[in-house]
């Protein structure tokens, strides 16, 4: 996958100075890694349809950071009792996902030439993220630091920039004796479902803004570590990730997908 590193150094530059700033003030720290599979709800297949849902997924992994705004790692003390301080963790994350997509469902069933084209055009979708959210937790963060709960919920929202690198593919083969070497070609719209206009389809790289939204918890493993599982949605502000973008009634918003999240975190102060 090609990825364009530069437009990634501002947004990662802009998180750690963040960090820095707030390391400056005596506030804790938490690492941690995550890892799950992913849902991609894209132009490929049929809205709403289970069979695409369940056959277009993937896989994603990345590394996070916490603000632990409860707890001072310069005195080794909790901090001001107040509500901010008791609730909330900002979060910090590079991650990676990709998932490999194909038509799925009702259109691309059957043995017309328009279902074949469908059938064989598939493709992949990649991304590199990095960015920010703010996670809300209803219970006090101290009482869960010291044990007296287990469980520890939450609710984040945040933005995230994304560069990404989709790969196209078809393997119709046409019925033109004339053209027997256009097998393969992305370029030519006759390889791909007719109704579609000509560039809907492309392998190009580019970057965009995401929003990110999560529900999850924590568990309490040990006075230093937790486990994590968040249920996250995410809405690119591009429909292009998945490298199709078609003009049909159908077509109603941009990518975005659906990632079941486990993690281990652990506290570095």
């Amino acid at each position: 996958m090609v990825i364009d590193i530069k437009k990634l150094i501002a947004p990662i530059v802009l998180c750690l100075s963040m960090q820095m700033s707030f390391s400056q003030l005596g506030i804790s720290h938490e690492i941690g890694v995550i890892a799950g599979p992913v849902a991609y709800q894209s132009d490929f297949g049929v809205r709403s349809d289970l069979e695409t849902n369940a056959g277009n997924s993937g896989f994603g992994i990345g590394i996070v950071h916490y603000i632990n705004f409860a707890y001072r790692a310069d005195c080794n003390c909790y901090t001001t009792k107040k509500y901010f301080n008791d609730h909330f963790k900002l979060r910090s994350e590079v991650s990676w996902n990709k998932t490999k997509l194909e038509h799925l469902g009702e259109w691309a069933d059957g043995n017309s030439v328009e279902a074949n084209k469908l059938r064989s055009h598939t493709g992949e979708a990649q991304n590199w993220d990095v960015g920010m959210q703010l996670e809300y937790f209803p219970t006090s963060l101290r009482a869960f630091s010291s044990g007296l709960y287990s469980f520890a919920p939450f609710l984040s929202l945040g933005a995230h920039y994304v560069s990404y690198s989709p790969k196209v593919y078809t393997s119709y083969v046409t019925s033109d004796p004339m053209n027997p070497n256009d097998v393969g070609n992305i370029e030519d719209p006759n390889n791909f479902y007719s109704a579609w206009e000509p560039g809907s389809v492309s392998d190009q790289s580019d970057t965009t803004w995401s929003i990110v939204g999560s529900v999850g918890t924590r568990y309490k493993l040990s006075i230093i570590s937790d486990l994590m599982v968040d249920l996250r949605f995410q809405y690119f502000f591009s429909d292009w990730t998945d490298g199709l973008n078609h003009q049909l009634p159908s077509n109603k918003a941009n990518d975005w997908l659906v990632w079941l999240n486990f993690g281990y975190i652990y506290y570095l102060d």
